[in-house]
């Protein structure tokens, strides 16, 4: 690979997708895979330009920051080709927390309608997304039913970190997923931590296509 190639690693996965979703929207970059480590981190790989990439990463790197994501970020100009073998990883799951850890983009689920995937293809430029992230399953719990009776908002998924962190994501207008969002986060106080709580209006490509999946 001949591109730059951008690092950025954060604690919690809502300001990482909220990152992501900042360094696309700040120029043309590409977003590789994210990868979890064993302590509530995630490490997300782009490539692009020189310019896109560092722009990316700066953009990125002041998103996690307002959410608390304690970023460290890295521009790496034409890394060598064996040290590839090292930085880009393949598929892998994690049996302690029963999900994958190594997450690359599906975009063809963008295409997928509520019939094959169970997931609604979603149009960007119309929804948005919302981010609850705890640590503790009875605070999170909590907060999405708060949440889910406070707006007309739909469960995306649910991803554990390890260490005690869930997030859900929900989906709705605008409107709906602030109103659902902010009436959750009170919920959290008492019944666990709040590691951050989060709105992303017309998510970009790479969010739409790296977020977890219900399973139902």
């Amino acid at each position: 690979m001949s591109q730059t190639l951008g690092v950025l690693e954060t604690i919690g996965l809502v300001p990482t997708m909220a990152a992501i979703d900042a360094m696309e929207k700040a120029s043309r970059i590409r977003v590789l895979q994210t990868e979890l480590n064993d302590y509530y981190g995630i490490v997300t790989k782009i490539t692009g330009s020189v310019e896109d990439v560092r722009a990316a990463v700066d953009a990125g790197r002041r998103m996690a920051e307002q959410l608390g994501g304690q970023p460290v970020a890295v521009v790496m100009p034409r890394p060598a080709d064996e040290a590839w073998r090292a930085i880009q990883s393949p598929r892998e799951s994690n049996p302690l927390i029963q999900q994958d850890v190594v997450f690359f983009p599906e975009y063809e689920v963008l295409e997928t309608s509520d019939s094959n995937k169970g997931s609604p293809a979603m149009n960007n430029g119309s929804i948005a997304l919302g981010f609850i992230e705890t640590q503790g399953f009875t605070a999170v719990f909590e907060a999405i039913d708060t949440a889910c009776k406070a707006a007309n908002v739909e469960v995306v998924g649910k991803e554990k970190l390890g260490g005690g962190y869930v997030t859900i994501v929900v989906k709705g207008d605008l409107s709906a997923v602030k109103a659902a969002i902010e009436a959750g986060r009170h919920k959290v106080e008492g019944l666990g931590k709040l590691i951050a709580a989060h709105v992303v209006a017309r998510p970009s490509p790479s969010v739409l296509a790296l977020l977890p999946k219900s399973g139902s």
